[in-house]
């Protein structure tokens, strides 16, 4: 288990760091082509490892098809459209505070959809998260979000979040029957053929013999450890610990991506980012936490 939870923080590293390399290609290539060639390189690596371990491509049942594809079109088509698309915008450590989300909503959604119990202590947690992550997005003012509104780039990375929630919650229903390594790789696959048609629209087959070594040393990174070494640990964690406990462990993203993002790309660290992702990162532990460790320092002290 100690082998599953470290996979788990190994995995929100190299997540922050997608931020950084996300942020690094910015403005350089389009967003669709960014996403595309991140999960063509994901799904060439993935198709050979799963036929090294498994000595074939795994058929699937015929149940199993639409989530599959529905896996693609979220996790994969959708996020990563929105995530390069918001990346154009904001900072990578605000759209890791806002990608720090993710918990909340599984949370609220296992318990709608999985019963899992919501307990006052994770609605304190839901609150207090969602505070901070309004602190994030306003700048630490927060009659901007009233006169203002929410930038574009805010918007494209909350829809992150609900790509996000949504291809977790389907990875629980179809991983029961399917290995994690298998519908990762058929997931991608799905995901990059989808992302080849905007990408081809956007001229990337005419600009792609001007990618710079900049730009592919981060395609790789976030095809390599961002998608196959990262979607594949998490959906170990996933069906080792379920959804709730897995997720617990995106909250470690923001920090890595924070803390990367000032080192390499020179981004500040305002006082708003610093309080609000203190208050996100207290509520996703408030909401994941379980009952009994509330219980032992009073048993310990009797």
């Amino acid at each position: 288990m100690l082998n599953v939870y470290l996979k788990l923080l190994l995995t929100a590293f190299f997540w922050g760091g997608t931020f950084v390399a996300g942020r690094m290609i910015a403005g350089r290539i389009s967003p669709s082509a960014v996403a595309f060639l991140r999960f063509a390189v994901a799904s060439l690596v993935l198709f050979m490892l799963t036929w090294k371990i498994e000595g074939r491509l795994p058929s699937v049942r015929r149940r199993q098809v639409f989530p599959l594809f529905l896996l693609g079109m979220t996790g994969i088509f959708s996020y990563n459209l929105f995530f390069f698309k918001g990346l154009e915008l904001i900072s990578a450590g605000r759209a890791a505070l806002i990608i720090a989300l993710n918990p909340i909503f599984i949370t609220i959604c296992s318990g709608l959809f999985f019963r899992e119990r919501l307990t006052l202590l994770k609605i304190t947690g839901i609150l207090v998260s969602v505070a901070g992550a309004i602190i994030v997005i306003s700048r630490g003012s927060l009659g901007a979000i009233l006169t203002e509104g929410i930038g574009w780039g805010e918007f494209y990375i909350f829809c992150c979040v609900l790509s996000w929630v949504t291809f977790s919650l389907i990875g629980k229903t179809i991983l029961s029957g399917v290995t994690p390594l298998v519908s990762v790789t058929y997931s991608s696959a799905i995901g990059a053929v989808a992302l080849f048609v905007p990408a081809y629209l956007d001229g990337m087959t005419a600009h792609w013999g001007g990618y710079t070594a900049v730009v592919w040393i981060n395609i790789f990174y976030l095809g390599i450890f961002g998608t196959v070494v990262g979607f594949i640990w998490y959906y170990e964690g996933i069906k080792a610990i379920g959804p709730t406990k897995a997720s617990l462990f995106i909250n470690f993203v923001p920090i890595s991506a924070i803390v990367l993002a000032f080192f390499i790309l020179g981004e500040p660290v305002t006082r708003s980012l610093l309080f609000g992702g203190l208050l996100v990162s207290s509520g996703v532990y408030m909401t994941n936490m379980r009952r009994r460790e509330l219980a032992a320092p009073a048993a310990s002290s009797s």
